[in-house]
C-alpha cells in the first residue's frame, strides 16, 4: 500500500474531503468494484416479491416521514 493518511492529525473536514476524493476516483470505474453474491440474491428476491405484489416502493418523501415518525 502506497499512501497512508495521518488520520489522527486530520480535521473532520480534511477527512471528509479525502473520502470525497476517494469516492470520486472509485466511481469512475464501478465495474472494478465487485458486488458480493448476497447482493445479487437480495435483488432477485426483491424483484420476485415485487412481481408477486408482496411489496411496493415508497415515495422518498413518504419514506422519510415514516422513518422520522419511528421511536428509536
Amino acid at each position: 500500500m502506497g499512501a497512508v493518511l495521518p488520520l489522527d492529525k486530520m480535521t473532520t473536514q480534511e477527512k471528509l474531503r479525502a473520502l470525497e476524493a476517494i469516492w470520486d476516483d472509485l466511481s469512475h470505474a464501478p465495474e472494478d468494484i465487485p458486488s458480493p453474491s448476497w447482493q445479487g440474491e437480495e435483488l432477485k428476491g426483491r424483484e420476485e416479491r415485487l412481481a408477486k405484489g408482496l411489496t411496493h416502493f415508497s415515495d422518498w418523501t413518504e419514506a422519510k416521514d415514516r422513518i422520522r415518525g419511528q421511536v428509536l
